[in-house]
């Protein structure tokens, strides 16, 4: 990922030395996980909420998906010409199931079940030049 990168929405994901991934967190107490952040634990078995910091990652497996084949209205963005996307729903072995969008070429040809990879890619060109980054998953 280029230095000069901007993310998407600060403090939802990072290039950590072990490699991308979700910020989020957990309680300790009943071990739920959240993303993005809580600052209370939602459990409502849970009586003793002790939210922590905690990362997520880097795989999953993808749920369901749709292909995005209209340019979506704003915020979303999306360099000029359009081009269609797969947006997944991807379970984490953490518990929880993220939706992101799908790193790649061929939309069509994904397979719910199938094994992915959390990446930080570019979504869009920033009026700066700079990259507009988040985070994607890229099959395997």
């Amino acid at each position: 990922m280029s230095r000069d990168a901007v993310h998407v929405v600060e403090g939802l994901f990072a290039d950590t030395a072990e490699g991308p991934r979700l910020l989020g967190s957990r309680c300790a107490s009943c071990s739920t996980s959240y993303f993005p952040r809580a600052s209370a634990c939602h459990n409502p078995d849970c009586d003793d909420s002790k939210i922590e910091d905690a990362t997520f990652g880097p795989r999953g497996v993808l749920w369901s998906c749709a292909i995005q084949n209209y340019a979506p209205p704003a915020p979303v963005i999306w360099d000029e010409p359009f081009q269609p996307y797969a947006v997944g729903l991807v379970d984490m072995p953490e518990g929880l199931r993220v939706l992101g969008r799908i790193a790649t070429g061929d939309p069509m040809g994904l397979k719910v079940g199938g094994e992915v990879e959390l990446v930080i890619e570019p979504l869009a060109t920033g009026e700066d030049g700079k990259p507009i980054v988040s985070w994607q998953f890229k099959p395997l």
